[in-house]
């Protein structure tokens, strides 16, 4: 579900790149869902002293992090 759901942000992301090359508007939109996976991050890590349990959840956090970044650093590249 959620690499279907980051596909989309960055399908949509990739669109917008098309239609406004001019403009890094992909990369706003991108840097913001990281900027909000890393607030979110924080306040889960903070809230949890044990955060993130496991090692599958370490694994998970760890690769949505990269799968973020990687969408975000991708648009900035594209769009200039």
């Amino acid at each position: 579900m959620l690499l279907s759901t980051l596909a989309t942000i960055t399908a949509f992301a990739q669109e917008v790149v098309e239609e406004e090359e001019s403009e890094p508007v992909a990369f706003y939109i991108l840097g913001g869902v990281a900027a909000g996976w890393a607030i979110v991050l924080f306040l889960i890590g903070m809230s949890r002293p044990k955060f993130p349990g496991s090692a599958a959840a370490q694994a998970a956090a760890t690769l949505i992090s990269i799968l973020v970044v990687a969408a975000a650093m991708a648009s900035a590249v594209l769009s200039s």
